[in-house]
């Protein structure tokens, strides 16, 4: 599970635990780089 918080215009991403995961510039960004990062992380 993955919380997705729009902070002035950037997306930040975060795990279930509230930890920074990384940032993008669009929700649509962010969703193929946690595809990207799941891939990776497991």
């Amino acid at each position: 599970m993955y919380q997705m918080r729009n902070v002035h215009g950037h997306i930040q991403v975060y795990d279930y635990q509230g930890n920074f995961l990384f940032s993008a510039d669009s929700e649509r960004e962010a969703r193929e780089e946690l595809e990207e990062y799941a891939e990776s992380a497991a």
